[in-house]
């Protein structure tokens, strides 16, 4: 596949608006991959009518390999708790497990994922915390272990990094976006940007000017996303964070929401 640069792209007039996909490759263990979000996010809210969003997982290892997740019938006989093996390449495997249960559960796995790990400083390469993460989603628990031991959630794995390497991503974050005509080129942006370029770039795909849709109520907004900070409540909603602190209060006096304090962070989430 071929790719354009920002600049080369700025230089190139598209014709008529087109649906677009966009490509998200993230590694879950990558801090920039979590500081992306508010972004993601935002787009989501503010465009989703342009695109169809797809995220492909890039793995911390260069080789999957089955025997990572296998229970070890040695380890079983030997007493060890099969539960609680390590792994760097655990965080995407559980992810895809997730997946199996609806897109939306795996999204909101890479969410909490990127919580326990940043926020709560938990060992997401754990997959006993792993568990716990399904658990507090209230994912159905047998099947995300049934899930996470089997062949298919690496072979869904092997598919991302496919994918990764077809389109020459190597390293994440990574932004591929397509069109609808299979014979122009996609665009590839890896790194972090600020809005503005992704939405610059939305624009010139469609070939015409893009409209934001209204954001929902603040209260529905966390139906969406669970966590959320008050700077990027502001963003969204167009507030200064003074403003957009004094609306958070609101509901967190109807007990619509609670206030969460992480180290410095301070979100806010649906009660």
């Amino acid at each position: 596949m071929n790719y354009r640069t920002l600049a080369e792209a700025d230089r190139e007039p598209v014709s008529h608006p087109r649906p677009i996909e966009l490509y998200v490759f993230l590694d879950p263990l990558c801090r920039d991959c979590w500081a992306l979000q508010p972004i993601l996010r935002r787009l989501q809210i503010d465009y989703d009518r342009y695109f169809t969003l797809r995220i492909g997982l890039l793995t911390s290892l260069p080789k999957m390999n089955f025997h990572v997740t296998a229970i070890d019938e040695e380890d079983a006989a030997e007493g060890q708790d099969p539960f609680s093996k390590s792994h760097p390449a655990f965080p995407s495997i559980a992810i895809k497990a997730a997946e199996f249960q609806g897109k939306r559960a795996g999204f909101r796995f890479l969410t909490k994922l990127f919580e326990y790990s940043f926020l709560k400083s938990r060992n997401v390469k754990s997959f006993s915390v792993l568990l716990e993460i399904a658990e507090k989603l209230h994912l159905d628990k047998d099947e995300f272990i049934s899930d996470f031991f089997s062949r298919n959630v690496l072979q869904s794995l092997q598919v991302d990094l496919h994918l990764a390497k077809e389109m020459a991503v190597e390293k994440s974050p990574t932004f591929v976006f397509f069109n609808e005509n299979i014979e122009d080129e996609g665009l590839m942006v890896d790194g972090s940007y600020s809005y503005g370029i992704y939405e610059q770039i939305l624009e010139e795909l469609t070939g015409t000017p893009i409209t934001r849709e209204g954001a929902p109520p603040l209260a529905d907004l966390f139906t969406r996303f669970e966590m959320l900070s008050t700077p990027e409540i502001a963003a969204i909603y167009g507030m200064t964070e003074k403003e957009s602190e004094r609306e958070l209060k609101k509901l967190l006096l109807k007990q619509e929401v609670e206030r969460a304090v992480f180290h410095d962070n301070v979100l806010w989430r649906k009660r």
